[in-house]
């Protein structure tokens, strides 16, 4: 009987030639800018797909290049092949860890990573991945996720039969909160994003433990945020 990983990862590689880049940069974007990851700090891109988070962070760690690469990881042999094709576009190739296999668990130690970043896939890890990124977290570092909003996911084919039944999606970003501050994160806060016709929440929160910049920033105030940029040329 064919597993689920393997059904996810035949999926994927099935699309990894004709994927929808423009749109799942555009949410990566957004999301790495959000979190604003800084040269000495040990990233993931969970999930990884073509790299749209790991670009992002490569992009914006270009000078000087981080000692640590960000890690990369995703199921799908072929998500990976397109993402280290365009990392070797981009001049960026040397900053990526890439690898292939299973993202929960994370192939990394506890306490090992300052930031986890998870671009249009949780939906399709479930809820074991929000425990797993709490575990790979040092005390006081950051988890950033986006999530389809519920009103308007569709998934056709194979895929509908690949989302996780134990995540529910979030209707607003108030629930996306919620959402955070059950798994155990700190100071959660979140923000929708529109791109045409589709719409995303972007999350974040702190590992409990030490203060961490989200927890600063919402002692300090910093309110939740809806935020709505110029749509892409397609929906």
């Amino acid at each position: 009987m064919t597993s689920a990983a393997e059904r996810m990862a035949r999926a994927f590689d099935a699309l990894s030639g004709d994927y929808d880049d423009a749109h799942h940069d555009m949410i990566a974007s957004e999301l790495t800018d959000w979190l604003a990851p800084t040269h000495d700090e040990a990233v993931a891109d969970v999930a990884c797909g073509t790299g749209a988070v790991a670009l992002a962070v490569a992009r914006r760690r270009q000078e000087p290049r981080p000692a640590t690469p960000v890690l990369a990881i995703d199921l799908s042999a072929g998500m990976v092949a397109a993402g280290q094709a365009r990392a070797e576009r981009a001049a960026v190739a040397g900053s990526i860890d890439w690898r292939v296999g299973p993202a929960v668990p994370l192939p990394v130690a506890d306490d090992s990573l300052d930031l986890v970043l998870c671009a249009s896939s949780l939906h399709f890890l479930g809820s074991a991945a929000l425990a797993d990124w709490r575990r790979a977290v040092r005390p006081g570092g950051r988890i950033g996720f986006s999530l389809p909003l519920a009103s308007g996911f569709r998934p056709g084919g194979v895929f509908a039969d690949l989302v996780a039944a134990d995540l529910a999606l979030p209707g607003t970003a108030g629930d996306a909160v919620r959402l955070a501050g059950t798994a155990g994160l700190a100071a959660p806060a979140a923000r929708e994003l529109r791109l045409g016709a589709r719409a995303v929440v972007l999350v974040r929160g702190t590992v409990p433990g030490a203060p961490g910049r989200d927890a600063v920033a919402t002692a300090a105030g910093e309110p939740l945020l809806s935020h709505s940029p110029a749509p892409l040329g397609s929906s």
